[in-house]
């Protein structure tokens, strides 16, 4: 189930987010309106939740969540975009990652 987290996730919609995949999440990032969608199969599902919610697509990356671990890792098909000079699935520019890792710990990460 893919959720729009706005505010500091519940533990019941992360252990939905966790169905899809059981041990991680697939998310889309939003690092300008700090909101994430998270739980779908591809980053690519959450990252068209996003756009219908309004995100901008220059703005959406995409990531995966831990949370036994906590950690955030960066690849993502969605992430490939040359004219954001990211020809990679990794988020090249440590400004956008550090974005990231920040909306996605805010969001998910234990308090």
């Amino acid at each position: 189930m893919i959720h729009v987290i706005r505010s500091r996730a519940t533990e019941q919609q992360i252990t939905e987010m966790l169905e899809s995949l059981e041990t991680y999440i697939k998310l889309a990032v939003d690092i300008r309106r700090r909101i994430l969608a998270g739980g779908g199969v591809m980053h690519a599902d959450c990252e068209a939740v996003l756009l219908e919610d309004g995100s901008q697509q220059e703005d959406v990356w995409g990531a995966d969540w831990d949370p036994a671990s906590q950690q955030v890792t960066f690849g993502a098909l969605i992430n490939i975009r040359p004219r954001q000079d990211n020809p990679s699935m990794d988020i090249l520019a440590d400004t956008a990652r550090e974005a990231v890792a920040q909306v996605v710990r805010g969001l998910l990460g234990q308090p």
